[in-house]
């Protein structure tokens, strides 16, 4: 049978009560030859997620509906790559206090960019609703491994994100760890997800949560020069950790906004795999 994740706006609601309407679910599934596998609760955003094993997704509402009458607001199908992307994850994680304060105290940082590829024929082929569902899966791989790596989110972009770092060592760990991650997504999923990373560092301004100056323009120029699958990064980047990752010459560019041309380096990060 297909596999359904379901979301329920339940503002107001503890996690005992939502364990007991899960329990109600439990205890009729079989009439409807239904199996709920698990569910998710972010008591702060008062969001459920049900994943659901059903012949259809009105039989899964029909089943809440008897057992406790919480409808799902909307109920997608999904593949089970795309759950994995989710588990172990309701709520966006949050930076440790201590990688905060690293990085309010450096001035130096480095910045990221990611973009979904080909985001907008996306949304034309797949519609809203299916399109949203992949770009939270960009979302949610990206922001574990910020995580991972003492990143810091600066904000949404609607089809990517921006990052920042401590370090470029940690930035090109990051990116390829989110690299690595949607390669591993698209061996197993029907609607694979390609993004692109650009990076730079140097001294951005920061003002109200935001950054901006000429080092968040590289960065974002660079995620806009990549192809599908990509890292770029500047020759400020390579700089700081060509011992450590390897780097293909892509030559130089001119980027908008910046009057001379900019030499480009590809980040080695992709891994081999046959089958």
């Amino acid at each position: 049978m297909p596999i359904f994740l379901d979301r329920h706006d339940m503002k107001g609601t503890n996690a005992t009560e939502v364990a007991e309407a899960h329990l109600k679910d439990l205890s009729i599934q079989d009439r409807y030859g239904v199996k709920f596998l698990t569910y998710w609760f972010d008591e702060e955003r008062g969001t459920v997620f049900c994943l659901i094993d059903a012949p259809d997704h009105e039989t899964a509402q029909r089943v809440h509906q008897d057992a406790h009458g919480h409808v799902a607001g909307e109920v997608i199908q999904v593949a089970l790559s795309t759950v994995e992307a989710f588990l172990g994850r309701i709520s966006d994680p949050h930076s440790s206090p201590q990688a905060d304060n690293r990085n309010k105290e450096s001035a130096h940082r480095t910045i990221m960019f990611t973009d979904i590829v080909g985001s907008t024929e996306m949304t034309v082929r797949l519609g809203d609703k299916a399109a949203t569902e992949l770009v939270r899966v960009h979302d949610a791989l990206v922001r574990r491994a910020l995580a991972h790596h003492d990143g810091r989110e600066i904000k949404h972009l609607g089809d990517g994100i921006m990052g920042s770092f401590d370090s470029s060592e940690a930035a090109l760990k990051c990116a390829g760890e989110i690299q690595t991650s949607f390669e591993y997504y698209n061996r197993a999923s029907a609607e694979p997800i390609h993004i692109r990373i650009g990076l730079d560092c140097g001294e951005p301004v920061e003002d109200s949560h935001d950054l901006f100056g000429s080092t968040v323009q590289c960065a974002s120029r660079m995620c806009m020069e990549a192809g599908s699958d990509q890292v770029l990064v500047s020759p400020n980047v390579r700089a700081e950790v060509a011992e450590i990752f390897k780097f293909i010459d892509r030559g130089s560019r001119y980027l908008k906004g910046f009057q001379q041309p900019t030499q480009i380096f590809e980040y080695e990060w992709q891994v081999s795999y046959s089958g």
